[in-house]
């Protein structure tokens, strides 16, 4: 039995396919897939069941609302489109991105993938975003060569630790001949428990450049400048923060109590004055 269901119009060609999950650094797999589809119109494609993956028993509860696992695949026809939104999977991963990829092979033909991932960085908010590049082709390494991507970035999974999910899809890929791509954007270590706007723009601005999707993104620079202004006026109003930014911004590392002390002060600042 089959662990996917597709209810789309119609089949697409030579299509691109973009993975993004929940639950990583400033939820930005999460952030990004939202507003492409958003921006998009995109529409439901299909879904991966969640029974083998996800254990159902233990859902997670938010503002007293149960958040029940979704793995949904949307589409936009007129942009020859997939993208896929999922939680990561707890068991079973080599069977769930096989349906993953079964999917994209089979109704959508995708000539390519890219995976959206945040991870976390020491630096400071100012700092210009980088997007890192870790492909499972050579060929598809030299295609983004023209992008403004970090793609110098060799990584392996420490040993005795599980590999990445976005790595793990590179291999299922790989062994398809599917030309893939990891996108990783180091979001600062203060604004993971909450949004990271300049990262948000900085992947949209690749896959705009990239698929030709031709999106307006005069909201994003909008975001990210009301972004550096509470960070501004957070930095203003509490001195100390505004130390530890200055480290920062100075390659001076701080120490851990001082670190999740910046972090909190942070978190609990954007969230009231949101």
């Amino acid at each position: 039995m089959q662990a996917f269901k597709v209810y789309g119009k119609r089949e697409l060609q030579d299509s691109s396919l973009i993975v993004g999950w929940s639950e990583d650094a400033a939820n930005l797999g999460t952030r990004v897939i939202d507003y492409l589809n958003k921006k998009l119109a995109t529409e439901e494609f299909g879904e991966i069941d969640p029974v083998d993956f996800f254990p159902l028993g233990g859902v997670s509860v938010e503002d007293d609302i149960v958040q029940f696992p979704e793995s949904k695949f949307y589409c936009s026809y007129e942009k020859n489109l997939v993208i896929f939104k999922s939680n990561a999977p707890r068991a079973e991963w080599h069977k769930f991105l096989s349906s993953v990829l079964n999917v994209a092979e089979r109704y959508c033909h995708v000539k390519e993938l890219y995976a959206i991932g945040g991870m976390v960085s020491l630096s400071a908010h100012t700092s210009p975003r980088e997007l890192l590049l870790v492909s499972n082709l050579p060929k598809m390494k030299n295609e983004l060569g023209q992008y403004d991507l970090a793609r110098g970035m060799d990584y392996e999974t420490p040993l005795g630790q599980r590999p990445t999910l976005s790595s793990f899809l590179l291999w299922v890929a790989k062994n398809r001949d599917i030309p893939a791509a990891s996108l990783w954007v180091p979001v600062p270590f203060y604004l993971v428990a909450t949004e990271d706007a300049a990262a948000c723009r900085k992947v949209v601005d690749f896959f705009d450049k990239r698929l030709a999707l031709g999106i307006d993104l005069s909201d994003l620079d909008e975001a990210v400048a009301r972004q550096n202004e509470k960070l501004a006026q957070i930095r203003f109003s509490f001195p100390e923060v505004d130390s530890y930014i200055r480290n920062l911004e100075s390659n001076v590392a701080l120490s851990q109590e001082d670190s999740e002390k910046l972090a909190k002060e942070i978190e609990e600042y954007l969230r009231r004055i949101d």
